[in-house]
């Protein structure tokens, strides 16, 4: 099994005037420890499972280029970009920029977005459900064409490009890892089978439900099943010391028979640095072999 980090907080102990530090930090601590990917949320507030939205929030995008610059092999993307935040040719050009910056370690994370309070605090378009999920798949549809290097000219329902060029092209062939999020088994996860190179699945106990529907619709779509990465979350406090850890492990170990191969762990006191000293010495050996 694979640890990756993920960054939901951007409230660090220094305030706003040392977060670059604080969070490059973060970065290159990680990146020397073994974590396979660093992840960023991509939200304008913060998400109320975390904290009230006058909390700080960083553009994701932003972010993930300046920590590029500190890490050397940490795979580098969201967790996860609602479609409707970016129009689809600018995000395939982020991407792509994200990925030559930084040496080829970029990866799409995308799913169909949620939180509609800070679309309209913000003024940006919030389509209903179920246009953000044709909006969803006609995005796909457009990055994978933009990094096959075909500029067609592209007519959908929701989206035109008369040409779609793309140049540079990402160093990551054919294409920039495409990861969907979420676990809603009509539409998602039938667009992991047809598009996408991961999945993002809520830890629980219908993680092995998903996974199979996923199989069908792989099976459906003529995809390898095992060629998708299938990945969940977990949030870790090493505050709760011995415990937590043991704790953690098992965690891991029934995503692991679940079917999940890389796990992305939100970590509390993050910017302490000493929590993921604790997962890489204490949990990734632990693990390691499932």
């Amino acid at each position: 099994m694979r640890i990756a980090l993920s960054i939901a907080d951007f409230s660090t102990p220094n305030g706003p005037a040392c977060l670059g530090p604080d969070l490059a930090r973060v970065a290159t601590t990680a990146d020397q420890l073994g974590f396979a990917a660093l992840s960023v949320m991509d939200h304008y507030f913060q998400i109320r499972m975390i904290g009230p939205p006058e909390l700080p929030m960083l553009e994701g995008y932003t972010t993930l280029a300046y920590l590029a610059s500190q890490t050397r092999r940490l795979k580098l993307g969201t967790l996860i970009t609602g479609v409707h935040y970016r129009h689809p040719g600018l995000l395939a050009k982020i991407v792509t920029t994200l990925d030559v910056l930084s040496g080829g370690r970029a990866f799409l994370g995308i799913g169909a977005g949620w939180n509609e309070q800070e679309s309209v605090g913000l003024g940006v378009p919030f389509p209903p459900l179920a246009e953000r999920f044709e909006r969803l798949e006609e995005t796909l549809r457009i990055c994978l064409q933009m990094w096959q290097g075909d500029e067609a000219a592209f007519h959908g329902q929701h989206y035109a490009l008369e040409r779609p060029l793309n140049s540079p092209q990402s160093l990551t062939r054919p294409h920039p890892p495409i990861m969907v999020g979420g676990s809603g088994e009509r539409k998602t996860l039938r667009l992991v089978a047809r598009y996408a190179d991961a999945c993002n699945l809520f830890p629980g106990p219908e993680v092995a439900h998903k996974l199979d529907v996923l199989r069908r619709y792989c099976d459906e779509e003529g995809r390898d099943y095992a060629a998708i990465e299938k990945t969940s979350m977990y949030t870790f406090d090493a505050r709760g010391g011995s415990r937590a850890v043991a704790d953690a492990v098992a965690a891991l170990r029934g995503l692991a028979a679940a079917g999940i191969q890389t796990v992305y762990f939100g970590v509390t006191d993050v910017y302490s640095l000493t929590p993921l000293e604790v997962i890489a010495t204490q949990i990734m050996p632990a693990v390691a072999d499932l």
